[in-house]
């Protein structure tokens, strides 16, 4: 889901509320969030899940292309720990389509191969 479907689902759910004020309240719930992870605060918000920042150690890395060491220096990062009834309801959506495939004499679908594009050449500037 994207803010502008989230503002949009919140303004067919109070459609008393301008546009304006729904995207208003948006913004101001994200960007309290973001403040409070900037402080290094933790963000709980019950049956949803925690929001909190975690510290990553320095350490050596490789370039993939040359796989030459590099040091990667230590960060703060974002991290989201779901609730306890989130993770019940996102179970319930996963449980149904695993034992749909895995019903007795249903066939696995394969998903059909993209067909091969041949490149027009190049030309070039004259």
């Amino acid at each position: 889901m994207l803010r502008s479907e989230l503002v949009t689902r919140l303004q067919d759910e109070y459609p008393d509320m301008r546009a304006q004020d729904v995207e208003a309240m948006v913004e101001v719930v994200l960007d309290e969030i973001i403040r409070a992870l900037e402080k290094g605060d933790r963000v709980e918000l019950r049956g949803f899940g925690a929001f909190s920042v975690r510290r990553r150690a320095a350490r050596q890395g490789r370039n993939p292309r040359t796989g030459a060491a590099v040091k990667v220096a230590a960060k703060n990062v974002p991290f989201f720990k779901p609730g306890k009834e989130l993770r019940a309801k996102v179970d319930v959506i996963v449980k149904p389509a695993k034992a749909a495939k895995t019903a007795k004499g249903a066939k696995s679908a394969k998903p059909a191969k993209a067909a091969k594009t041949t490149k027009a050449p190049k030309r070039r500037a004259k």
